[in-house]
């Protein structure tokens, strides 16, 4: 979802962005939101639940940590 840019992210960019359908990706999304890590904005989005999480996963993903 980072590397979409800021959310919230429309759930079909996701998709797309990893190659899946948005059903494929269903159970992921759920176990992910369980875990309190993203959250739905509204019907078909989703975000981050920790501001400016996706700045720091971006951070790290560059400088390889």
């Amino acid at each position: 979802m980072a590397a979409l840019g800021n959310g919230p992210y429309p759930v079909s960019d996701i998709a797309k962005a990893i190659g899946r359908t948005q059903k494929s990706i269903g159970p992921a999304r759920a176990s992910i939101i369980f875990k309190g890590m993203i959250y739905s904005t509204d019907h078909g989005y989703l975000d981050f639940t920790v501001p400016l999480f996706a700045d720091f996963i971006r951070r790290h993903r560059l400088s390889g940590e």
